[in-house]
């Protein structure tokens, strides 16, 4: 019994442990960011894939054709005023070079090219994750899906961010969220 007491004594201690190590090595991070990390790893523990864990993702409206979306999609954008910088018509460029239909696939590279600069300033590390990608894929039911990275890890998932590219890197989340929204309901 006394081994027992002593084992569960050592877990209680190294839990401890390890709690006070996350307080501690968060205690500069910005206040959401454990938050994040929590809904990250919720997503991860229900889908067990890492992809799905760090997007967006909303399902389109049923009834709506790809192209409907696909115009949906540029109409909020040019509405959101957020550039479009290219498209990729990944699906199409799959089938021409399988020499048979494949599934739809277009990617959607938006940017905000002043507040790209000061993320980069902030952190050369943001270049990877710029420009700003929505993609609409036809699952294997053919339901259409509207997918982007979840900017919040970005955002609040480390050290605060300075307030005026917190503000300019919020605008262009609720811009992302937008278009998906907007296309996901076939909004013009």
């Amino acid at each position: 019994m006394r081994f027992l007491t002593g084992i569960l004594a050592l877990v209680g201690l190294l839990a401890l442990a390890a709690v006070a190590y996350v307080v501690w090595t968060f205690r500069d991070f910005d206040p959401k960011a454990a938050g994040v990390y929590w809904n990250m790893a919720q997503r991860l523990a229900e889908t067990g894939n890492a992809a799905e864990a760090t997007v967006w993702k909303r399902r389109v409206a049923d009834g709506l054709t790809f192209d409907e979306v696909d115009e949906s999609i540029q109409s909020v954008a040019l509405t959101e005023n957020i550039r479009d910088v290219g498209q990729l018509p990944l699906g199409d460029q799959v089938a021409l070079m399988q020499g048979e239909d494949w599934r739809k696939l277009k990617i959607y590279l938006y940017c905000n090219p002043l507040t790209a600069a000061k993320m980069v300033e902030f952190s050369e590390a943001y270049s990877a994750y710029l420009p700003c990608r929505v993609a609409l894929v036809e699952d294997d039911d053919g339901a259409l899906w509207i997918y982007s990275l979840d900017m919040d890890m970005m955002i609040h998932g480390g050290k605060p961010l300075p307030p005026d590219l917190l503000e300019e890197a919020q605008h262009v989340k609720e811009v992302i969220l937008a278009i998906l929204d907007g296309g996901a309901e076939g909004s013009f």
